[in-house]
């Protein structure tokens, strides 16, 4: 199995997510990362969120979950953020997709929890990002991976490859300058590949390493 674009349901997802933020002053990501979300069809969405962070980008993912039929789940760091979180949604969305977890003693912990992320949306802002893109337990149909405020991020020399798990075939990355900047990785599907298959891959593909990020791009010939 793999992840398969709908454009139907991104674009439902959009609509209902500009209607739902029209009271917010930011707007492009949450937009942006609902359509992304329900196009791919993900089931399993989490998120991490932190007190005083904008509640746009939930909203959306929340949004996108109704239309897939999924769940959300939103990794916050201590009580008083789920707190404030729950406030904050209440009355914004009406879905009952949506679950709040504080981390626990580790990162690592939190993410054995949830068994097959297909969309996961992290804050480049917070120490624990690339912990959590690390331990998260990715669908073997693929993945799509997001780092917001990567424009930001104080983090040098961050690379897909030093984060993924070895084996993890990256379909595509790329770096959007929407909001405060996008990074974005696709993963692809796991366990359907055989040795005849990565002849094929090789055939009818095309790889590209960029220097100054150190990222593989694959694009088909």
């Amino acid at each position: 199995m793999k992840l398969v674009w709908s454009p139907e349901t991104a674009s439902d997802a959009y609509i209902d997510t500009v209607k739902s933020c029209k009271s917010y002053k930011e707007s492009g990501v949450a937009e942006f990362l609902s359509a992304t979300a329900a196009g791919w069809n993900a089931r399993l969405i989490v998120e991490t969120w932190s007190r005083g962070d904008p509640i746009t980008t939930s909203v959306g993912l929340a949004v996108a979950a109704t239309h897939t039929r999924g769940r959300h789940v939103c990794i916050v760091p201590d009580e008083q953020s789920k707190l404030e979180y729950v406030l904050a949604m209440r009355g914004v969305v009406t879905t009952e997709t949506t679950e709040v977890v504080v981390v626990g003693e580790s990162v690592e912990n939190t993410m054995e929890e949830f068994l097959g992320v297909d969309f996961l949306v992290v804050d480049s802002k917070r120490r624990d990002f690339v912990r959590t893109l690390r331990f998260a337990k990715l669908s073997n149909k693929g993945a799509v991976l997001v780092c917001k405020n990567a424009a930001q991020r104080a983090i040098s020399g961050f690379k897909w490859h030093d984060v993924l798990k070895g084996g993890t075939r990256v379909v595509r990355s790329v770096f959007l300058p929407v909001g405060s900047g996008l990074d974005i990785v696709h993963v692809g599907a796991t366990g359907g590949h055989q040795r005849g298959d990565s002849r094929m891959l090789s055939s009818r593909w095309i790889r590209h390493v960029d220097h100054l990020s150190g990222e593989e791009h694959l694009f088909r010939r």
